[in-house]
């Protein structure tokens, strides 16, 4: 069986640790876990890993936000990979920092990642994980809240969360986003 793990995020330097990123910072420790690298591929930074029969390919779109679909699309043909099989990690202001929430599908909220890769597969219906980023800002500086880096009193449940994050992933390729959903869902951090 094989997965495509996908971290939303914007490359760059400027985007490196924000809120808006965290997908990558998943991706990335998913990959350290794993003792694989990335390297830069079509449309994405790439990494391959098996864990337990199971393969996992590791993107983090090179596209920007705003055209993550051509990424995911371009990735889940190249490998053959089902969109059962595909995994999307998100930043999501709708959720409290201390939450994940992992999802069969759903709406966009509003994140341009999960909008684009809506409009290029033509369905809200892929799994994703949710990583709760709070929404503890001034009216009208979201963007800046969320292309902000993390306070560092936020740092150990975002840490925590991450390693967390790594756990799910495995998990939804072991026993499915259902039985994922069950054991995570109800996390608080």
């Amino acid at each position: 069986m094989k997965y495509l793990i996908v971290g939303l995020g914007n490359i760059g330097t400027e985007y490196a640790q924000t809120r808006h990123n965290i997908g990558f910072d998943v991706v990335d420790a998913f990959a350290r876990k794993h003792d694989v690298s990335f390297n830069l591929d079509r449309l994405a930074d790439v990494a391959e890993c098996k864990w337990k029969g199971k393969t996992f390919v590791l993107i983090k779109p090179t596209t920007y936000m705003n055209l993550s679909g051509k990424a995911v699309k371009y990735w889940m043909d190249k490998e053959k990979i089902a969109i059962e099989n595909v995994f999307v990690i998100v930043d999501d202001l709708a959720l409290p920092l201390e939450s994940l929430r992992i999802r069969p599908g759903g709406s966009d909220a509003g994140h341009n990642g999960l909008k684009s890769i809506q409009e290029v597969l033509g369905t809200n219906q892929y799994p994703r994980l949710r990583f709760g980023i709070g929404n503890n800002y001034p009216k009208g500086r979201q963007v800046d809240f969320v292309l902000g880096k993390w306070k560092d009193t936020e740092m150990p449940i975002v840490l925590q969360k991450i390693d967390k994050s790594c756990e799910i992933i495995e998990s939804f390729a072991a026993v499915g986003t259902q039985r994922t959903m069950n054991n995570y869902n109800n996390l608080t951090f």
